[in-house]
């Protein structure tokens, strides 16, 4: 989930005196984000979480922060490097990093009958995506109840699949059901078939598991303030004009990204799905363009069978991602269509951007420029940090790993494994600015700036 941050003014006394100074929101989230990505490091390297010898200081790092941003790469094989301690530790880490670690700061607080302060509720409207800070209370409480609702509905309809599975027990099927329910409604992508005797391929891909799953990942995809304007919808009768754009451009996105694995990977002599008969052909395409935009479950069993044509797509829609404020990241489908529609009216020689009978705000399609820029700053730095530092690395494999962990995808081609301690960091830095989000970091670390008083004369410079 990608956060929403502002600036938080301060009065005169506040910037002359430091110690009155609010921490912003976006600093906050940042530090708060941080604070959990150790402690869920302290929680894995604890010998009671390991199946084994303890996980390495690297190994929970990886560990606790692919979980806390909701990414699914791993450098270990949580069902065998874990006991179930360790898993269920895991499986907090998820749920915590997808709903937002202020929506569980706030829950704490109210059941300790503590009042929540207005710099909390402005910080928690902010990684909601909300702006109602005064009603978020009654918001967080109405979505904690559909996030349990939608991951009970999910675990529930796994458990009475999986459990007719001679491979899997009464109680693994239980388990694994909810912790499932858990990492897809997330968008994280972990998984505890790989390494399961009896599941060589990893997760299941018979039909019924991935509507299931694809069901979960795409409603986890949306959203808070879009699953919310959808819960309104029955009484506003009128959707937010976010909610349309975003409904549009993720409905374009999987229809487009499911006709070109279609096309790419039905193909005779190399593609993956050629043995395929045709129902299953469209079930695990239009699964995998569901997945591709963030969750990291495959519909294929080995990602390194794909085709060019389907890695490129792959880290296009990786790399776009999810909704603003959702369980996923890239630079999202809101400053995709931000962009798109503001090419689109200079195009037309409109003076303002405008959709649907609006135009959008001003400075809007300055943002969404700023984080493009610095998003692909991000992705070409880190690939070339990991190219420069691990030999024998292709081209791809880099950019299709330094993208998902931007993306919090969690996809591969097999090279997580791969990575030395260097490769782990950058991933892990990586992976923890896509959690957060551009913009939100930037924010956090930039020094509020002091009223412009001088206005200079423009200058033309050459552009195109």
């Amino acid at each position: 989930m990608q956060l929403i941050s502002k600036r938080v003014t301060m009065t005169p006394i506040q910037r002359l005196n430091p110690a009155h100074r609010p921490i912003p929101p976006a600093l906050r989230l940042v530090v708060g984000l941080a604070l959990l990505v150790v402690l869920g490091t302290l929680l894995l390297m604890l010998p009671i979480s390991a199946s084994g010898p303890p996980l390495t200081w690297n190994e929970a790092l990886f560990t606790a922060t692919s979980a806390l941003s909701v990414t699914g790469l791993s450098i270990i094989t949580p069902v065998t490097a874990l006991s179930t301690f360790g898993q269920v530790v895991l499986l907090l880490l998820i749920q915590i990093g997808g709903v937002g670690f202020m929506v569980v700061a706030v829950v704490i607080l109210r059941l300790l009958g503590r009042k929540v302060s207005l710099v909390d509720r402005l910080t928690l409207s902010d990684s909601l995506g909300l702006l109602v800070p005064g009603a978020i209370i009654s918001i967080t409480r109405r979505m904690l109840v559909t996030v349990v609702l939608i991951e009970g509905v999910g675990a529930l309809a796994l458990f009475l699949h999986w459990q007719r599975d001679p491979r899997l027990s009464v109680e693994q099927a239980a388990f694994f059901a909810l912790f499932h329910a858990v990492s897809s409604f997330c968008n994280a992508g972990f998984d505890l078939f790989t390494g399961t005797p009896g599941f060589p391929e990893g997760i299941p891909r018979d039909n019924l598991s991935l509507i299931i799953l694809g069901s979960l990942i795409f409603i986890g995809g949306l959203g808070i303030p879009v699953i919310t304007d959808l819960l309104i919808y029955y009484r506003e009768r009128r959707l937010s004009l976010h909610t349309r754009i975003t409904l549009i451009v993720v409905t374009f996105l999987v229809i487009s990204g499911m006709v070109g694995f279609f096309v790419a990977e039905r193909r005779v002599d190399v593609g993956a799905l050629r043995d395929e008969p045709l129902s299953r052909q469209l079930l695990i395409t239009l699964f995998q363009s569901v997945s591709a935009r963030t969750a990291g479950f495959a519909g294929i069993a080995d990602f390194s069978d794909l085709t060019p044509p389907s890695q490129l797509l792959m880290i296009t829609l990786m790399f776009i991602g999810c909704p603003p404020a959702s369980m996923g990241g890239g630079i999202t489908t809101g400053t995709f269509a931000i962009l798109t529609i503001s090419l689109w009216g200079f195009a037309r020689g409109l003076p303002t951007p405008q959709f649907g009978g609006r135009s959008l705000a001003t400075g809007t399609a300055r943002r969404a420029a700023a984080v493009l820029t610095i998003s692909l700053f991000v992705v070409l730095l880190a690939t070339w940090l990991i190219l420069i530092t691990h030999k024998g690395v292709t081209m791809d494999a880099a950019v299709f790993e330094v993208v998902s962990a931007f993306a919090t995808c969690g996809l591969t081609l097999n090279f997580t494994s791969q990575l030395n301690l260097f490769g782990q960091m950058v991933i892990i830095l990586v992976m923890f600015w896509g959690r957060l989000g551009a913009l939100t970091i930037i924010i956090a670390l930039a020094q509020p700036g002091r009223p412009q008083l001088i206005s200079y004369p423009e200058e033309q410079i050459l552009i195109g």
